[in-house]
């Protein structure tokens, strides 16, 4: 079964960066999904940060992060990740990777509806002012 390993969460100043990584797990490749990066604050809901299709690398950012986050993917590694710069307080949140097939979604889908088939365990990333 799809299943990934997730890492860079951590607490952080505000203005900091941190790198969260998703790894696919082994006998897996991503090529065929669209992988996303999600978070959770304590007592709202699951939003979806940024998305990215991994075979041909369209992606989408929630306006909150435009301009702070960038999303990527090394394919020879079978991972994503999410470059965040800049961060806020209000960045504090569990951040979750996803993955879905790419024929079934989207993009702007899996960010905004919540359009994911598998997802990973989480990473808590804290950000004090």
């Amino acid at each position: 079964q799809l299943q990934f390993v997730e890492s860079g969460g951590g607490l952080v100043q505000a203005g900091g960066s941190l790198r969260l990584s998703c790894a696919a797990s082994a006998g897996f490749t991503l090529e065929t999904y669209t992988i996303g990066w999600f978070r959770q604050a304590p007592g709202k809901e699951r939003e979806g940060v940024s998305c990215i299709s991994i075979s041909d690398g369209t992606s989408y950012y929630a306006d909150s992060v435009k301009g702070r986050f960038t999303i990527s993917r090394d394919n020879a590694k079978n991972t994503v990740y999410l470059q965040m710069n800049n961060l806020k307080p209000e960045d504090t949140a569990v951040y979750y990777c996803a993955a879905h097939l790419s024929l079934v979604t989207t993009v702007q889908r899996m960010c905004v509806m919540k359009s994911v088939g598998v997802w990973g365990q989480g990473t808590q990333v804290t950000v004090s002012s």
